[in-house]
């Protein structure tokens, strides 16, 4: 997967609908098969130029571009075997044509059949599987893994579900995949991602025009997606905003202070930490540009809200898990102040949910953002069924707010459906302090004006950016702030 790849992404059905608006426009179905299993051909003859390939063809239009491709690599002069699962003579439309131009022996798909090919090319299954996979099929499967052969996948991985990444019941883990005119969920999500390793992107000759009656709703999150703010010649600090951030108890500062510093290094033009004395005492010994507000009650909190024109307002990091801090997002939600809230923020509201979806529904044009991982989400939606994907969704339609769902893979949700899939995080971003460095990010984003759903989408990948411009083992939160001014640069360029 490249940045230049375009940014739509298509569930296994809005792919067939794809394919038949393209039909239905005039495009023959065997020339788009055609491009496809010349997309795979093209990928074998990069990637393993040399030795016999195996060919493992399903019974749907995925052992059709295989089929298709297995002829041309032989016409090219390779070597190749090819094995179906299943009966050729129950193939159908243009996945009998190409069966039916395929000169060599069809072998029947068996665990016996792999043998020690250069490369596997997997076009049993395809994205749009809709249920488990069983024997005789898994037998397959797992074989083709336990060879430790290289298998170039067709789409995605066999057992891999296009639409959710999750397997169904076993999967091939492939080296590479290539897919074709927009990337699925399951490339991004996991496990489908891993499974999927190195993704190509083929056009085949579906028009981009075919998006707008379709209408897909995900995204793959970049820069595409949003645009950072950019510091203007005749602003000042209160232009660019005023950010606060509750400080947690005097032995649970650091997070909020990890919050701060990253909204303040993301271009906020004023930071505040907020706490009660003994609090903000010790966060004094620790930050200079950030400044430091005492405050006792969510009545005070309000009242300082209200003078500090402050634009947002963080509240989560070590804030403490019961009725203060419950008082204090409530006072926050009610200033009408942009507001991003996390861990305790929404612990704290695990046996009374609707309160807090009532009062982020009460200024449904004030952006919140609530940024979980997996447990707390649990904790204040339930366990929602459905994929990662799903689960967002569900729970931003449930609480008007903007879900940014963590993880590897993590999935930005907005109540009226629209949905971003971030790839780009390495693993060393699971590391303890981290998602506060991600809550400053979108606070820092907010209070310079960004919409809900773009500030987080832009702070989910510049939080991963930042992590990856670290490059090595050994990151700690800490490392991701100083990071930060560095990934806007390369965003804004010398304007920054």
């Amino acid at each position: 997967m490249h940045e230049i790849d375009p940014p739509e992404l298509l569930a296994p059905r809005e792919m067939a609908e794809a394919d038949r608006l393209t039909i239905a426009a005039g495009t023959a179905g065997v020339t788009l098969m055609h491009a496809a299993a010349r997309a795979v051909a093209d990928a074998v003859q990069r990637y393993y130029p040399t030795g016999d390939v195996l060919v493992l063809c399903g019974p749907g239009n995925n052992g059709g571009d295989g089929f298709a491709a297995a002829q041309m690599l032989v016409d090219w002069g390779r070597t190749v075997r090819l094995a179906l699962f299943g009966d050729k003579a129950k193939l159908k439309e243009d996945a009998l044509y190409f069966a039916e131009a395929w000169t060599g022996e069809v072998l029947s798909a068996t665990p016996d059949v792999i043998g020690a090919p250069a490369v596997i090319v997997d076009a049993l299954l395809g994205a749009g599987l809709d249920r488990d996979v069983t024997e005789p099929l898994a037998a397959l499967i797992d074989a083709v893994n336990a060879s430790r052969v290289p298998v170039l996948a067709v789409d995605v991985p066999s057992g891999v579900d296009g639409a959710t990444g999750q397997v169904r019941g076993t999967a091939i883990r492939a080296e590479r995949s290539v897919t074709f005119f927009r990337l699925k969920p399951g490339h991004l999500l996991l496990p489908g991602r891993d499974l999927c390793s190195a993704v190509e992107l083929a056009q085949i000759g579906i028009e981009a025009s075919v998006l707008a009656e379709i209408g897909p709703q995900s995204r793959r999150n970049g820069p595409d997606l949003w645009q950072v703010p950019v510091a203007k010649s005749d602003g000042h600090k209160f232009t660019r905003g005023h950010a606060l951030v509750i400080s947690g108890g005097v032995l649970q500062t650091g997070a909020s202070r990890l919050t701060a510093m990253a909204a303040l290094r993301t271009g906020a033009g004023l930071v505040s930490l907020v706490g009660d004395d003994a609090a903000l005492m010790l966060q004094a010994a620790h930050v200079t540009a950030i400044m430091l507000k005492p405050f006792v009650g969510a009545d005070a909190l309000s009242e300082m809200i209200e003078i500090a024109r402050a634009r947002a307002v963080a509240i989560g990091p070590a804030a403490g898990v019961g009725e203060a801090t419950r008082a204090n997002v409530l006072a926050i939600l009610a200033s009408g102040a942009a507001a991003m809230l996390d861990a305790d923020a929404l612990t704290s509201f695990k046996t009374d949910p609707e309160t807090l979806f009532a009062a982020v529904k009460a200024q449904a044009d004030r952006p919140v953002v609530m940024t979980p991982h997996e447990g707390e989400f649990e904790r204040l939606f339930g366990a929602l069924d459905g994929s990662k994907l799903e689960r967002a969704r569900a729970s931003a339609a449930q609480s008007g707010a903007i879900i940014v769902l963590k993880g590897s893979d993590t999935v930005i949700a907005a109540p009226d459906g629209r949905a971003i899939i971030n790839s780009n995080a390495p693993p060393t971003l699971g590391t303890a302090g981290s998602g506060d460095v991600l809550g400053g990010i979108v606070t820092g984003l907010l209070a310079q004006g960004m919409s809900g759903f773009e500030a987080a989408a832009a702070a989910v990948w510049i939080h991963a950016e930042a992590a990856n411009r670290f490059g090595k083992p050994g990151l700690i939160a800490e490392d991701l702030s100083g990071l930060i001014p560095d990934v806007l640069l390369g965003l804004s360029g010398s304007r920054g």
